[in-house]
């Protein structure tokens, strides 16, 4: 059993970083649609805007173009520049939109991309050389989990370490607590099984060991995730846009992501270098403090987005 001292230590982690109270974000499905445009990984809010419940013909491309000035190219409709903001180089790196609906990268053309009932639409201007795909981003939370995607909800499923039961039932409540009803549980299965979204919860030492999991050890062209641990588990590091080293943190660092493995359903990771990093993820699932982030650190119980976009640009409102 932890130590007085080292469960008080876990609690105080959990109030920091979920506003001090179990009563933030979340919330029952709605059937509307909302818009967030940004640029800079979330760094920066351009626009958003929402709508009741979509049309037959609502897709992607209308939804945009009734909220901000939009510029297309190409047969395909291929979005150009939002707000006269256009994709192309920026001081000499790629960079273009990209859209996440419910939190999951589309993987078909904006104009044919119908909505459904509740989506929750991102698109994102950025810097694209250190990972062309991101296939998974967790600032639309409570989705996938409430709606699913293309208007499907999608099995879930909580694989937790033998050492994270506790960290485990965290999570679980605040799922249930942003509306998400029956999900499943077991131990970490290290096995992708395609149609359920997985939620792996455990200190990276033991997620670490799951495929899927270890795709962030390839870095951000491999996971789309712009942090990733040392070879022990001890050590986090957050990289910068261009995927370069930006800040290391050690013990008491958490991490809140999402990636995916070919045509599967995401996967989420509710990790930390150890016990408090691992608390202090869990205690993070709240729509306040995941939103307009493509992944979240978390270190002495404040929020890191990653990749570590410059202080200097804006933050979100």
């Amino acid at each position: 059993m932890a130590s007085l001292p080292r469960l008080v230590l876990l609690a105080l982690c959990a109030l920091v970083i979920s506003g001090c109270g179990l009563g933030g974000g979340g919330g029952s499905r709605d059937d509307g649609v909302t818009l967030r445009v940004t640029e800079d990984f979330g760094a920066e809010a351009v626009a958003k805007g929402s709508e009741g419940a979509p049309g037959e013909d609502d897709t992607l491309l209308r939804l945009l173009q009734g909220e901000v000035e939009v510029e297309t190219r190409g047969a395909g409709g291929v979005v150009q520049s939002i707000d006269g903001r256009p994709a192309g180089r920026r001081d000499g790196r790629p960079s273009d939109w990209f859209s996440y609906v419910n939190g999951i990268a589309t993987e078909t053309r904006a104009e044919t991309f119908r909505l459904s009932a509740g989506d929750r639409v991102w698109w994102d201007l950025h810097d694209y050389g250190a990972a062309m795909d991101i296939p998974a981003v967790v600032g639309s939370f409570p989705e996938p989990f409430l709606s699913g995607y293309r208007g499907k909800r999608i099995p879930v499923r909580l694989e937790c370490a033998d050492a994270a039961q506790r960290e485990c039932d965290e999570v679980a409540e605040r799922l249930e607590r942003a509306g998400v009803r029956g999900t499943s549980r077991s131990a970490l299965s290290q096995r992708d099984a395609g149609g359920v979204l997985r939620v792996l919860v455990g200190e990276w030492r033991d997620l670490r060991l799951d495929p899927t999991a270890q795709r962030l050890e390839g870095g951000p062209e491999a996971s789309g995730v712009y942090a990733s641990f040392d070879a022990s588990g001890r050590r986090l590091e957050v990289l910068d846009p261009r995927g370069r080293p930006s800040r290391s943190l050690g013990a008491g660092a958490g991490l809140v992501a999402a990636t995916r493995s070919g045509e599967a359903r995401p996967v989420w990771l509710v990790t930390g270098t150890d016990e408090v990093g691992l608390a202090a993820a869990a205690a993070s699932l709240e729509a306040d403090v995941l939103g307009q982030r493509f992944a979240l650190a978390i270190e002495d119980g404040l929020a890191v987005p990653a990749p570590a976009v410059d202080p200097r640009a804006a933050a979100s409102p």
